[in-house]
């Protein structure tokens, strides 16, 4: 399940409405964008939570450890993993892509477009099409990015990607909507903006026949910095 949401994460990058009308993007805005990663602040530990299709997962994931030893199985389907669960798991880390190698929508905005959704003073929301990445991207033409700017504490608050019409990422697979939302908490104190909630809704089919249904959501807790704490058994 986790590799469904680090292919979230990785299709943030490959993910627009046309004729709207384009208005001139604050500077506040792009400040805020300057600072902004789609999976949130690195160097945190903390708990994913996963549940969809009709099952569950909890991971808990610390930058501290080494690359392969990162992410921990806590619990499946509401129980302890039994010792096979836990081998298949930690073999699977090998071939699991890096999140630090996620691309960052932010980068594929192209801010002509810009739209102003709404705004309340303490919050504007901001709409824009996506610009492909390469040639090979047939998704940014059919999808649209929405970003929530949180003024007093200038953080992105909130970010929707979501479908407009039916399109063909690659040959075989047809999507009628697709809509990924993600959330995070505000900044306070010396804890920075994090991730909290990450929900997803496909709706597709694969070769006419499969499937592609989808209903996905991922909560984060348990913050921790990664930093190093002092060893004090000198003192």
């Amino acid at each position: 399940m986790r590799l469904l949401c680090t292919w979230i994460i990785g299709f943030l990058g490959l993910l627009t409405v046309s004729g709207s009308r384009a208005e001139p993007v604050p500077a506040e805005f792009r400040e805020a964008l300057k600072s902004y990663q789609s999976e949130g602040t690195r160097g945190w530990a903390f708990t994913q939570s996963t549940q969809g299709a009709g099952q569950s997962l909890v991971e808990r994931f610390d930058p501290r450890l080494t690359e392969f030893h990162r992410w921990t199985l806590v619990e499946k389907d509401g129980r302890a993993p039994t010792p096979a669960e836990t081998k298949t798991y930690n073999e699977q880390q090998t071939r699991r892509t890096r999140g630090e190698t996620a691309p960052n929508v932010k980068d594929q905005i192209d801010e002509p477009t810009a739209e102003r959704v709404s705004d309340d003073g303490t919050r504007a929301t901001w709409r824009f099409r996506l610009k492909a990445t390469d040639k090979d991207d047939r998704s940014a033409a059919h999808m649209t990015a929405a970003f929530t700017l949180h003024r007093p504490t200038s953080t992105i608050e909130r970010m929707e990607l979501s479908s407009f019409e039916s399109f063909k990422p690659v040959m075989g697979i047809h999507i009628d909507e697709a809509r990924t939302v993600i959330e995070y908490s505000l900044p306070e104190g010396e804890r920075p903006t994090l991730l909290r909630t990450i929900t997803v809704r496909l709706r597709g089919r694969a070769w006419w026949f499969k499937s592609l249904d989808q209903d996905l959501s991922v909560d984060y807790t348990g913050f921790e910095p990664a930093r190093k704490k002092r060893d004090r058994s000198g003192d």
